[in-house]
């Protein structure tokens, strides 16, 4: 696919919205079977005490936020969550920590023991743990570790507004290095934080000139957290969430497309015209790191009335593969 231009893609995004829906619907069933949404799990395996300032994040040390701060858990901990993730369809596992960037210590090596224990139930491992070196990331793909998540959260003219602890060119080096080190790459970004449709844009293009395409592109919308800068931001309409998932899925085709963050404000008929923007990932469990999520048992009544079905990892694909 080639590069689109940056005026090409505004005119996609503005596309009446039924026609862009339309399109994007069509793109998503010649790239992917349609029945089938990726159920994931967020563990956050270190919580709060950040030293960054994201003006969104409730695990930054700067704010006075109810957010309990625990080091780093135990591998053996893990174990549950596993469990749960076997017995309810769920194919991936993704490990948050609040770090600025990963270090080379005691943590990094139990990170690594966790990733393999993972790995080793045929489950996918995604990490977000902030910066990484090109060899650090190395080390966690010999580990098992299938993706790298490192969002870019909104464009680069209003990437200052939310975050003045790294700049743009800081996201961008850690997903090269996470690509260099043979990792599939996560990243997307979060809406409703006070940014225009254009910075919704020129996130998207950004992700667009990434080549390969990124494999994964959450898509959140903001949830206000008190204590927070934005906690008084106005939440954004369904329609705009709706938008952005067919543009992105009409950008990136064969990326998987995560309704991510604020997905328990919607009701099941947004949720449905969510996946039929191109959406097919969800996250499963009462949270997503440290803000409320969805009931499994709704999401499971959610999949039996529109026909879906979990998506299995690669990991279970080429076991049955080879089973057969």
């Amino acid at each position: 696919m080639h590069p689109l231009s940056k005026e090409k893609m505004k005119g996609i995004y503005e596309l009446p919205l039924i026609e862009l829906i339309h399109k994007a619907a069509e793109i998503h069933r010649k790239n992917f079977d349609v029945k089938q949404v990726q159920i994931s799990s967020l563990v956050s395996i270190k919580t709060g005490g950040c030293p960054e300032d994201c003006a969104y994040c409730p695990q930054s040390a700067k704010y006075n936020t109810e957010i309990k701060i625990h080091k780093l858990i135990e591998p053996e901990e893990l174990k549950a969550n596993i469990e749960y993730a076997k017995k309810h369809g769920i194919s991936r596992i993704c490990l948050g920590a609040a770090w600025r960037e990963v270090r080379n210590n005691r943590d990094f090596d139990k990170v690594i023991e966790m990733v393999t224990m993972i790995t080793n139930e045929d489950l996918e491992v995604c990490a977000t743990f902030g910066m990484i070196e090109e060899e650090q990331a190395r080390k966690l793909a010999e580990a098992g570790l299938y993706a790298y998540n490192h969002n870019l959260d909104t464009s680069e003219a209003y990437y200052d507004k939310i975050i003045s602890t790294r700049n743009y060119s800081d996201r961008l080096k850690t997903l090269n290095n996470v690509r260099k080190a043979g990792l599939t790459i996560c990243s997307g970004g979060i809406i409703g934080m006070g940014e225009s449709a254009e910075d919704r844009i020129s996130m998207l293009y950004t992700l667009h000139l990434l080549q390969p395409h990124p494999e994964s592109v959450p898509i959140n919308t903001l949830v206000p957290v008190k204590g927070t800068p934005l906690e008084d931001q106005p939440k954004i309409s369904v329609w705009e969430l709706v938008r952005m998932i067919a543009t992105t899925r009409i950008v990136l085709p064969q990326s998987m497309v995560r309704l991510s963050a604020g997905r328990l404000e919607l009701s099941t008929e947004a949720q449905a015209l969510c996946f039929i923007a191109g959406a097919n990932s969800i996250f499963a469990g009462d949270k997503l790191l440290t803000t409320p999520n969805n009931d499994f048992n709704k999401d499971k009544q959610m999949f039996d009335l529109l026909g879906l079905q979990p998506k299995p990892s690669v990991h279970q694909k080429i076991a049955e593969y080879n089973r057969n």
